[in-house]
């Protein structure tokens, strides 16, 4: 045999459990689907030294714990599929095993998982219960899995590697990390031909550019594609200076990290700090890059400063320039019931101004007046609003103004 075993208790007979040392300990291609286990008690059994009396019948008892035990030193775990390529390949400074179980304790494993021959993670350990059964590697024991394809690394209690399944499972304290985004989670699914990351349970993700924190059950990260999307209610929270600058939630979601787009839907509702207003949806597109926000569904927006609420069939917000375009049954309400209607809006939130297009309706409970016009132009909270245009056509101006003891 090429490989040698060496009993470190020399000298010494009948002590247990007794310690064997292994160079680089691999098994041979022609039992490599042997059980290791198996394996291990074949090589045993060749290498030892036969025994030269018969035991007595007293001493015919079933081994203890401890004496089912062998240590290794120098262990190679290897995997190879049918046509003699690797899935794994595991090294151990130091390894306990069991003859009854294929179960092992080893000391800073390390190694690598493999498909369709080529390297796809990196694995290690600072201590790891290792399973392997020919079909699947199992880790116990603060692992650090590494992808080096795309730079993504995951820290878990557990690692779960099915080759057959193209999965690789990371659970218990899941921490991953990577130049885009950092997450913590109850576990992570790693679709390895797709580089795609099925995160789960008390998802919490934050991006770096744009600077968000999503909260979340469920979130698939598409690595390749820069994209995340979630089927469940989720949480996210806009940065700007290490504060946070808006917020919003929706019963499932798309973010784009590449474009900086996200979108919400359906039961939207978003909430930024300045200027400081509420806007809910059925589905909102969110350009987090250029503060844009656009909807084709209906659209109500709350600025409690003036106590304003505007309602649409769909609209435009520029946050940056402090501008709202609104179109298809417009319609403003300010604090008193103070309305105006019309077919489409444009909101200057910073000017407090509004500018109404198309069948205009402006109505007021003091003094109780309604005037329809083409357009008007105005500030509903002060109740100073100028109509203009009338149904014969003609250029008619009617300018109202609130009393001044109300």
């Amino acid at each position: 045999m090429e490989d040698k075993i060496q009993n470190s208790h020399r000298g010494s007979k009948g002590h247990s459990p007794q310690v064997y040392s292994f160079s680089q300990f691999r098994l041979s291609k022609n039992w490599l689907y042997l059980p290791l286990t198996l394996c291990l008690t074949l090589w045993l059994s060749a290498c030892g030294q036969p025994s030269t009396s018969t035991p007595s019948k007293t001493n015919i008892s079933s081994p203890k714990e401890d004496e089912t035990k062998l240590t290794f030193f120098g262990v190679a775990l290897e995997q190879f599929d049918e046509v003699g390529r690797p899935i794994w390949k595991v090294k151990a400074k130091e390894a306990k095993y069991t003859t009854d179980k294929q179960m092992g304790q080893a000391e800073s494993p390390e190694g690598e998982l493999y498909q369709d021959g080529k390297v796809i993670y990196q694995i290690k350990a600072e201590k790891a219960d290792i399973k392997q059964d020919g079909k699947q590697l199992f880790l116990q024991g603060k692992i650090v899995a590494t992808d080096p394809r795309n730079g993504i690394v995951l820290n878990g209690n557990e690692l779960e590697w099915r080759p057959q399944e193209d999965l690789l499972i990371v659970r218990n304290q899941l921490n991953g990390s990577h130049k885009q985004l950092q997450v913590t989670a109850q576990e992570a699914k790693v679709k390895t031909r797709e580089q795609r990351v099925e995160f789960s349970g008390r998802v919490v993700a934050t991006s770096k550019d744009p600077h968000l924190q999503m909260r979340t059950e469920h979130l698939i990260w598409q690595i390749n594609q820069e994209k995340l999307f979630s089927d469940r209610p989720i949480q996210i929270e806009q940065y700007k200076d290490n504060k946070i600058s808006g917020r919003s939630q929706g019963n499932a979601g798309e973010i784009n990290l590449k474009t900086q787009i996200a979108i919400l839907q359906p039961q939207t509702k978003l909430e930024f700090i300045d200027p400081l207003m509420q806007i809910t949806s059925n589905s909102i597109t969110w350009n987090i890059k250029q503060e844009n926000i656009t909807t084709n569904s209906p659209i109500r927006i709350f600025k409690a400063a003036e106590n304003l609420t505007v309602t649409a069939n769909q609209g435009k917000i520029k946050i940056p320039e402090n501008t709202v375009y609104l179109t298809g049954n417009v319609n403003a309400v300010g604090e008193h019931r103070q309305s105006l209607k019309s077919n489409q809006l444009t909101w200057y939130i910073n000017k407090k101004l509004l500018e109404a297009q198309g069948n205009v309706i402006y109505h007021q409970f003091e003094p109780k007046l309604t005037f329809q016009g083409e357009t008007a132009v105005g500030n509903l909270d002060t109740e100073n609003i100028v109509v203009k245009g009338g149904n014969s056509g003609q250029k008619v101006v009617t300018e109202i103004v609130p009393q001044e003891n109300r």
